[in-house]
């Protein structure tokens, strides 16, 4: 019974309980959804700022961007003027400096000519003197007209006959009979040379006679012309090769020719052992006839390099010698010619294959001036005051003043 009460009573206070608890959950549930609802303001605020201060910042940041965009592009326009005047000063100044150095070299010539004729008593030779000069037009500028097709043998048309014949005696005759119009004949002669049936083989041929027994070539005007014909054709020739393809050239220079070359090469070396270097003067045409003929028949393999380069300072005064050289393959042996010319005196040589083959920086020309330039004033005969010697002109140039 008593149980029965206990049970009673329990259920009953449950029923309050429970209605207690319900009330109380329900005031829990307001609360919650109130503290829930401020915490979402909360942060919808919260982001939103940070939205707007993002965007702020990246509107900032494209600004600056293009301010640096437009702070760039001026900087490097200014660059670009700046690199053009530079280039330009640059320019300008090597213009000067090869004008300068042009008329030093060119006042240098002319005093080392007066000075000759001073000491020997007789005019410089300038060519009129009843010997041929090849030195009229260089073979480079052969060449050109001939690729560009402006050659024709219009004036002396007896050139094709005299190939065509294979006259080489007749060729040599004709080439002094004309030695007045020799240019005109030079650009004639390539063009002629292809008339012949072998154009290689005339021009062996007329190398014969180069060394006479009979004659002193050092005082015979005739042999200086024929030696100064002989190396002629052998340029010519040279331009001709030059302006036909691999197949016909070998056909022109073929084995047998490069064999007779060989011959008239091994002959003539011995002699050029006898030659003075500073007798030669820089100036030596034995030495170029024997450098040319190796080159236009392609036989400089059988020759030793060093052996070849030692004649180089016989020939440095020619206006060939650089183009010669490196048509040899002497290039890499430049340095070692320049210092023989400068410990001989031969200052001037030196500097033009300085020039020649860029090793201006090796061999600096101002000093290489100087120096020659106070041997030439210790040499030169007191001038009258006033009167400013060619040397002296020289030296001033050279200093810049």
């Amino acid at each position: 019974m008593e149980d029965s009460q206990s049970v009673a009573t329990l259920i009953g206070s449950t029923a309050s309980k429970i209605q207690q608890l319900q009330k109380a959950f329900a005031e829990l549930e307001s609360q919650r959804a109130l503290t829930l609802n401020l915490r979402w303001k909360e942060l919808e605020e919260h982001f939103s700022g940070l939205e707007k201060s993002l965007k702020r910042r990246f509107h900032e940041l494209e600004d600056q961007e293009k301010e640096f965009e437009t702070k760039t592009r001026k900087a490097r326009e200014m660059l670009q003027k700046r690199e053009a005047a530079v280039v330009a000063k640059e320019q300008s100044s090597l213009v000067r400096l090869q004008e300068k150095r042009d008329a030093a070299v060119f006042a240098i010539t002319n005093a080392l000519e007066k000075h000759r004729e001073l000491s020997s008593g007789q005019p410089a030779d300038n060519g009129d003197n009843g010997e041929l000069s090849v030195e009229e037009k260089q073979p480079e500028d052969i060449k050109s007209s001939f690729e560009n097709g402006n050659l024709e043998v219009k004036s002396y048309p007896q050139l094709v006959k005299l190939c065509e014949e294979m006259d080489s005696e007749g060729l040599q005759k004709f080439i002094s009979d004309n030695r007045k119009n020799l240019a005109a004949l030079k650009e004639e002669i390539p063009w002629a040379l292809k008339a012949a049936a072998s154009p290689a083989r005339l021009v062996l041929e007329s190398l014969e006679g180069f060394y006479p027994s009979e004659v002193d070539g050092k005082k015979d005007a005739n042999l200086l012309g024929l030696r100064r014909t002989c190396i002629m054709l052998m340029e010519c020739l040279s331009v001709l090769l030059s302006n036909l393809d691999m197949v016909s050239v070998l056909a022109l220079i073929s084995e047998d020719i490069k064999e007779q070359a060989k011959l008239i090469a091994e002959e003539w070396k011995p002699k050029l052992d006898a030659l003075d270097m500073d007798a030669s003067n820089g100036n030596s045409l034995e030495a170029h006839a024997f450098l040319q003929l190796i080159d236009t028949f392609g036989i400089a393999s059988g020759f030793n390099e060093e052996e070849l380069s030692r004649l180089i300072p016989m020939v440095s005064r020619r206006r060939q010698a650089a183009d010669l050289c490196r048509s040899l393959g002497l290039s890499d042996k430049m340095p070692g010619v320049i210092e023989v010319l400068v410990k001989n005196g031969r200052q001037i040589d030196a500097v033009n294959l300085a020039f020649g083959f860029e090793l201006t920086e090796q061999f600096s020309p101002v000093p290489l001036l100087k120096y020659y330039l106070k041997d030439a004033r210790k040499a030169s005969s007191p001038v009258k005051p006033g009167n400013a010697s060619p040397t002296a002109q020289v030296l001033k140039l050279v200093n810049g003043n």
